[in-house]
């Protein structure tokens, strides 16, 4: 029998809820494989720390400076014009809902996603090996699937024709595309499918049919909205999902014996910081500390008089200058320091990166290939106050605080699409708002560089390997070493 991984991201999953709710004993499948496998706290996540990123960096085993998906808001510098792969129906709306849906279910793989590095699912395909993705957002492969598109999309001319997508063998993409016949939660009030009941369901089709292939992807987006409302420490939606992993696990004589010839490897995608009950003071308003300039408009897109266009991605957001001349970024940073919201205010000049902060005191400037060394063995030049990041240096070598990896991802996210901009991220109890935003007054939001935001925890159990480094840009390496069977020799027979 080959070996197999299936590997399943649970949404917004943190590590301290995660342990509370095992300890509450509402958790039992999380707890029988954290006791089964090894269990891994603090992996840091891609930046800005939202799904779609996120998912770009672990199909890719790179950055957005390689994948190219830049954020769930981003401006596109050639169509000029504003993505939104679905930050809320209030901003998609404005900037036109049909083009919206089309960028998320078509253009995001197909176009977005950078053809010039391939995704597990493509090297395994090259390699002959098959893979399934379920509810993935990020789902490339080499097989053409058609879309099956709700009736009511179909009244609008764009989505009249047929569209195909390259996806895995084995593809899942809410109602638009499933494998289970059997399935009956894909309803348009069950969000066309993309649910964890839903997820879990077409998972069981495969092993049920025994059809499991070599590696498969399941995405659970339920937990994501509770923590949203009710904070990072609430144990509701791992309850919730704990009750679809039991019914996977059920799928079999015994719970030992779905780990009889698979890995399975349980993650977050993103962690959340908890956001501050006073509206007032929760919610940093970038169209009133930028006031002074003219601000596009979201219904009417880019005008010949705008100076600026706003991307929030809820903790943190892209600052566009539509005129160098006329705007200019280190003026922009200058006006966002005087917040004390902002704990982090970035754009680059020439290859060289520049940050300061509304939090911290003085001005850090980095670019990579220097002499200093991180604790990833990325070589950087660092010059000034190591405080703006929270870094300390000592005989050449950088440690990081509170922002993992903060080099790496940021200079990555400075570079990752064309256009002249400023990145700004909220200190911990804030959030950014724009035109229509979704807002998270008292409970929790995520897309900052700050580690509450970038640290998940990830479960493996079936093998005592582990990836070079505790970072979703190297799981990818990691889980075709296990699938080419250079370490799953390591499998520990007695944990059966």
């Amino acid at each position: 029998m080959p070996k197999r991984v299936i590997l399943l991201i649970i949404d917004s999953l943190m590590y301290p809820a995660l342990e509370k709710a095992v300890s509450e004993g509402v958790a039992p499948a999380f707890q029988f494989f954290m006791e089964k496998g090894a269990v891994y706290p603090n992996v840091v996540t891609a930046f800005p720390t939202m799904s779609v990123t996120v998912d770009s960096s672990l199909l890719t085993g790179t950055y957005a400076d390689i994948h190219r998906v830049p954020g769930l808001v981003w401006f596109h510098d050639e169509e000029k014009r504003l993505i939104n792969y679905g930050s809320h129906v209030r901003e998609l709306w404005k900037l036109g809902l049909l083009r919206a849906l089309d960028d998320v279910v078509y253009r995001l793989n197909n176009e977005h996603l950078s053809q010039s590095i391939a995704t597990i699912h493509e090297e395994l395909a090259a390699k002959g090996k098959e893979s399934a993705s379920i509810n993935a957002l990020l789902y490339r492969g080499n097989t053409d699937h058609p879309l099956r598109l709700p009736a009511l999309l179909t009244l609008f001319k764009p989505f009249r024709s047929c569209r195909k997508t390259k996806g895995t063998c084995l593809f899942t993409y809410g109602s638009f595309a499933r494998l289970g016949p059997s399935n009956q939660n894909g309803h348009f009030w069950q969000k066309y499918g993309f649910n964890n009941r839903f997820s879990a369901q077409e998972l069981v089709h495969l092993i049920r049919a025994d059809r499991l292939p070599p590696f498969t992807i399941v995405y659970f987006p339920d937990m994501d909205k509770i923590v949203h409302k009710h904070g990072p420490m609430d144990t509701k939606g791992i309850a919730q999902t704990d009750k679809q992993l039991q019914a996977i696990l059920h799928c079999y004589p015994s719970w030992e014996e779905a780990l009889y010839d698979k890995c399975w490897i349980i993650m977050g995608d993103n962690g959340q910081a908890p956001i501050r009950a006073d509206r007032k003071k929760a919610l940093i308003d970038l169209r009133q500390l930028l006031r002074s300039y003219k601000i596009m408009a979201l219904k009417c897109g880019v005008k010949e008089d705008d100076e600026i266009v706003l991307a929030v991605n809820e903790r943190m957001a892209f600052i566009y200058t539509l005129n160098l001349h006329r705007v200019s970024l280190a003026k922009l940073a200058e006006t966002l320091r005087q917040d004390g919201r902002i704990d982090v205010i970035a754009w680059l000049e020439k290859d060289a990166a520049h940050v300061i902060s509304g939090v911290r005191s003085g001005k850090l400037t980095f670019r990579p290939n220097g002499v200093q060394t991180d604790e990833y063995g990325q070589r950087w030049d660092v010059q000034g106050d190591l405080g703006v990041l929270d870094l300390t240096a000592s005989g050449g070598r950088i440690s990081y605080g509170d922002y993992p990896d903060a080099l790496a991802r940021l200079y990555s996210s400075l570079t990752s699409h064309r256009g002249t901009f400023l990145i700004v991220s909220a200190a911990p109890g804030f959030e950014f708002i724009g035109e229509g935003s979704p807002t998270h007054v008292g409970g929790a939001s995520h897309g900052a560089l700050h580690r509450h935001d970038s640290l998940v925890p990830m479960i493996v159990a079936r093998t005592d390997s582990a990836p070079k480094h505790l970072r979703v840009i190297d799981l990818k390496e990691w889980m075709l070493s296990l699938l080419e069977g250079e370490t799953m020799q390591e499998i520990r027979e007695s944990d059966v």
